[in-house]
């Protein structure tokens, strides 16, 4: 096809437009607006609020919230769909011919919904839910404070300083008294993981009691909804902060999800890594981009060219595919 010079021009104009422009974002969300800024490159997520709430979900936008005419997906950047032109809710409304309120709010653990009282209403009113099995770095312990029922950023009890969440357990693992002389570091480092230990169980319980509190709040069918790279199953070390969270949800293991699973009415694993990492590229120019995490908050300083944290639309697929006979069964 060839492409006069006045047509060239008017199709740079309007990608100039497009890529210079900032979503409306009408919320202070930090997660979700964070991505606003952070993918605009890649993706647009047509974010939207909804009555009685602050919080900019992702869209489009559905035309009715009657009784029972759309289902609802809570989770966090998983089922929010980073990176993912249709993320699982989307794939299962177009299966479902049923219209979603996709409830992904990056970061999210199970008191974030708790907090945020105003989207049971809406979660009540649905057809169903499928509510996913979210981190367990997202739970309050006596060291830290999530921020706003979202983890990922962390406020030190001690002095209200923020840090990230790999960070605030990296320094609980490590000892901070590096200056001392070798014998005594194995020593301080053991009772580094001892304490590490006493917070990560805490995290846990308060993880499965929040969860049992927001599963037992939800009146219609539920569906709790494992979507990892990982089996649920896995063996945390104290050695360093990757082999404690594990993949994502971090800190979750077996013993937890079998605390909650008798809270829903069904249980659906997806374990899958296909299509991961994933490359990134401009919707704009289709060429390799990067992305720089900062744009979501000052206290993320990593840039990545490729995904590899969040599931990729190969692994959206293989989660609608396994969800679609489940749902069908509440429709």
């Amino acid at each position: 096809m060839v492409i006069c010079s006045n047509e060239n021009d008017n199709m740079k104009s309007i990608y100039n437009q497009s890529r210079s422009h900032k979503p409306d974002s009408p919320t202070l969300n930090l997660y979700n607006d964070g991505y606003l800024s952070r993918d605009w490159e890649v993706i647009d997520y047509q974010t939207h609020t909804l009555k009685n709430s602050e919080i900019g979900f992702r869209g489009p936008k559905i035309a009715s919230l009657k009784k029972s005419e759309y289902f609802v997906c809570v989770g966090a950047a998983q089922t929010f769909g980073c990176f993912c032109e249709k993320p699982y809710p989307t794939l299962l409304q177009e299966k479902l011919q049923k219209p979603v309120l996709n409830f992904g709010v990056g970061g999210a653990g199970p008191s974030f919904f708790l907090l945020h009282d105003e989207l049971l209403k809406y979660i009540n009113n649905a057809k169903f839910v499928i509510v996913q099995v979210m981190s367990g770095r997202s739970e309050n312990n006596a060291l830290f404070n999530t921020l706003a029922g979202a983890g990922g950023i962390l406020t030190k009890n001690s002095d209200g300083s923020m840090t990230t969440a790999d960070d605030a357990y990296h320094h609980l693992l490590e000892s901070e008294f590096r200056k001392w002389h070798l014998p005594f570091r194995k020593t301080i480092g053991l009772l580094g993981q001892k304490k590490a230990k006493k917070i990560v169980a805490e995290s846990r319980s308060n993880w499965v009691n929040n969860y049992k509190k927001l599963l037992t709040e939800i009146k219609v069918p539920k569906i709790l909804f494992w979507f990892s790279k990982r089996k649920p199953d896995y063996k945390e070390k104290y050695t360093d902060v990757n082999k404690l969270f594990g993949e994502f949800p971090q800190l979750v293991n077996k013993q937890m999800v079998e605390q909650i699973k008798q809270f829903s009415d069904k249980y659906v694993e997806c374990i899958s890594y296909q299509g991961s990492p994933q490359l990134l590229s401009s919707r704009f120019t289709g060429k390799p981009i990067t992305i720089d995490n900062s744009k979501i908050h000052k206290i993320f300083t990593s840039k990545f060219t490729h995904n590899s944290y969040y599931p990729s639309p190969e692994m959206n697929e293989d989660a609608a595919k396994l969800l679609e006979p489940i749902c069908q069964k509440f429709l």
